[in-house]
């Protein structure tokens, strides 16, 4: 109850970052991510797409059905990047203790902060008029005593503005709150909630943590707790990237699985490259296969030594793909990942992590 925490989460950031660096896309639908004609999905879009029901993940075909007169234009990860380390040195001037979520996100601690005599609102406020003098854009944030809270309450007064959750609000707050809008809870769980008449924060408060737990397992004591909005978890600056990956959509389903190799070869490269430039080594290797029909798949292997090493990536390729069903349904996308990441500075010569 003594923390005081601000999520900042950037205004349609990468649709954004595009309208202030192209003016004539000010004020137009911006959809971010692959052409209308093309299987890639979207981004993120600016406000005036999102009146058409555009969204982020949504293919861009049916963004272009939404919108025809949309401008779609392809991602710039190096502007985004550019635009993401000036927000961070605004973060910096306030508090050390940061935890960036992505490029346009992140929780701030400024619980021992003594500017603005320690008020985390007129921190908030002047943490956004700094970004935006800095890079032209908006962000929004939220304030609370918890990460849980302040993330939900980034939401609330979006585009430009800001949401304050004090101790004793919460549980008012979240009592009418739609089920779909806590943090934590995805699509499948919503429905399931909503299955079992959960359909909002109040609903869910009223179940015991036996009701949850025979309903959702190990993940019952976590929505027990929100619905009362406790959440203990401290702001990490000690952010540590959980996973590296790459994935691409075809054009049109593919069914060959030398193809599907090829292309697999071809992300693995990417990525490696990806992890050595960051001096990051994985003990574990994922593929991603979604299937025409959009079910997806995943096959991992994890090793008591580093993986990924070229050699040694690229035999488990095949060997992850055969346990897939891309030889009796077609493939519209395909993705390779690392993850249990550490520095190449933590792993002896043998590929063992360092234990001292």
């Amino acid at each position: 109850m003594n923390r005081k925490i601000i999520h900042i989460d950037m205004d349609a950031f990468f649709a954004a970052v595009e309208q202030r660096d192209f003016p004539e896309l000010r004020g137009q639908a911006v959809v971010v991510g692959g052409r209308p004609d093309s299987r890639g999905v979207v981004a993120t879009c600016s406000y005036e797409a999102r009146k058409f029901g555009i969204h982020s993940a949504m293919p861009t075909s049916r963004a272009y059905q939404l919108c025809p007169h949309a401008k779609f234009v392809s991602p710039r990860f190096s502007a985004y990047r550019q635009a993401s380390e000036e927000i961070h040195k605004v973060f910096k001037q306030y508090t050390d203790i940061v935890e960036p979520l992505s490029l346009d996100e992140a929780y701030l601690d400024v619980s021992e902060t003594d500017y603005f005599n320690g008020s985390a609102t007129l921190i908030a406020s002047e943490i956004r008029s700094d970004i935006y003098n800095a890079i032209q854009l908006t962000a929004s944030a939220g304030i609370a005593y918890n990460k849980f809270l302040a993330k939900l309450a980034s939401d609330q007064n979006k585009p430009d503005g800001q949401f304050v959750i004090r101790p004793g609000e919460a549980e008012v707050y979240l009592k009418s709150l739609p089920i779909g809008r806590f943090y934590g809870v995805g699509k499948v769980t919503e429905s399931k909630m909503q299955a079992s008449g959960i359909k909002t924060g109040g609903d869910l408060k009223n179940k015991t943590l036996v009701e949850l737990q025979r309903l959702f397992g190990n993940s019952a004591e976590y929505y027990y707790n929100i619905s009362r909005g406790i959440d203990h978890r401290p702001v990490s600056s000690n952010y540590v990237r959980k996973s590296l990956g790459s994935e691409t959509t075809f054009q049109n389903d593919i069914s060959d699985t030398d193809q599907m190799l090829k292309h697999l070869a071809d992300l693995l490269h990417e990525v490696l490259k990806s992890l050595l430039n960051r001096k990051l080594l994985a003990y574990t290797i994922t593929i991603k296969v979604k299937y025409a029909d959009f079910t997806q798949v995943t096959r991992s292997y994890t090793s008591d030594t580093v993986i990924s090493v070229d050699n040694k990536a690229r035999q488990l390729i095949p060997v992850l793909l055969a346990k897939t069903d891309v030889n009796k349904r077609p493939v519209r996308l395909l993705g390779v990942s690392f993850s249990n990441l550490t520095s190449s500075d933590n792993v002896s010569d043998s590929g063992q992590m360092l234990l001292f």
